[in-house]
């Protein structure tokens, strides 16, 4: 379901959802998420076209988001990484020798690509960093409590 780009994308921004006001290069978010940093900036770029992330040159630049984490939904992560590609098959015209089979599947597709776009537009990056939080104080050596 989810591409590699989509993965990667994901994970470089909850790395920056970490530390929502500071600017992280694309040598240390690649690091830190064992990520190839060329491919990682080609997808901060197409973030960065679509208002997810800004840029700054220089010696303390670096990327960093560009809104709170809780306004950032998965549909609109998605969408600026496939500028369109995401929405499946056009639809075919139905013939009237067509099964009926056929009917109900394209059917129950678009039903179902209806139900996850509603999804992707309501999971926040938010939801995603309190997963990523709750699965690191669950594994920390000190019991599974995380302050911070």
């Amino acid at each position: 379901m989810l591409s590699r780009a989509d993965l990667h994308s994901l994970k470089a921004l909850l790395e920056l959802a970490l530390e929502p006001g500071a600017w992280r290069s694309v040598a240390e978010l690649a690091a830190a998420q064992r990520l190839p940093a060329p491919m990682l900036e080609q997808l901060l770029l197409r973030l960065r076209r679509a208002g997810l992330v800004e840029a700054r040159r220089g010696r303390h630049g670096g990327y960093r988001l560009a809104r709170p984490p809780a306004e950032i939904a998965l549909q609109e992560v998605l969408a600026a990484l496939t500028s369109g590609e995401r929405g499946g098959r056009p639809a075919m015209a139905a013939t009237g020798e067509e099964a009926a089979g056929e009917v109900v599947t394209r059917a129950l597709q678009r039903r179902l690509e209806a139900a996850l776009q509603r999804e992707l537009a309501r999971i926040t990056l938010e939801e995603l960093l309190y997963d990523l939080r709750s699965s690191r104080a669950a594994l920390s050596a000190e019991g599974g409590l995380l302050l911070g």
